[in-house]
């Protein structure tokens, strides 16, 4: 455990290194699973406390599972699309060293680059606190993302911002359609 939080930490102030070793290390995916867990917990019990004192804890803890199930899913699709178009539309030369890297490294880099969401837990604070927070922890956790990808796929610091931004639009075209049927389909169960 204490390798986790030692990881998470190193992963927080964008170490670079951390990103290579738990590219290498095929043991650290169970490890980058609970990071996407934690943060998926961290921001479902944030913003799910947005709306004390009125909480219905039935559907709090509906949401907080699917929240914890979705954010895996997520997670595996959006290293999947970064993953092909990292290595299709941004690839650089090959280089002599080193071949491209495989799925399994760049999800398991993705995953600890998820760390600074943590910090949505702090979503409910009124008066925008809460907000600023969570605004701050996703740039970070972009800028995270960028690292892991650059340190993953062994590209130029411009390249990776390339990939996550490219990514990025792709995931919003194919998930927001889902997300807002789910977030219907909700609603109207309600």
């Amino acid at each position: 455990m204490s390798n986790l939080v030692d990881r998470m930490i190193r992963a927080a102030k964008l170490d670079a290194n951390l990103y290579i070793e738990v590219e290498a290390d095929t043991t650290a995916t169970r490890q980058a699973i609970f990071v996407v867990l934690i943060y998926s917990l961290c921001a479902g019990i944030g913003f799910g406390l947005v709306g004390l004192p009125s909480i219905d804890v039935g559907l709090f803890l509906i949401s907080l599972f699917a929240g914890l199930f979705s954010a895996l899913v997520f997670w595996f699709i959006w290293s999947l699309i970064i993953y092909f178009i990292g290595i299709t539309l941004f690839k650089g030369p090959s280089t002599p060293w080193r071949s491209i890297a495989t799925y399994g490294e760049l999800l398991r880099s993705i995953g600890f680059a998820a760390t600074p969401g943590i910090f949505m837990i702090y979503a409910f604070i009124p008066s925008f606190v809460g907000l600023f927070i969570s605004l701050v922890a996703m740039a970070w956790m972009f800028i995270a993302m960028v690292v892991a990808v650059r340190q993953a796929l062994d590209f130029t610091t411009r390249r990776a911002i390339g990939t996550c931004l490219v990514g990025g639009v792709i995931y919003l075209v194919f998930s927001l359609p889902i997300i807002l049927i789910f977030g219907l389909g909700a609603i109207v169960f309600l």
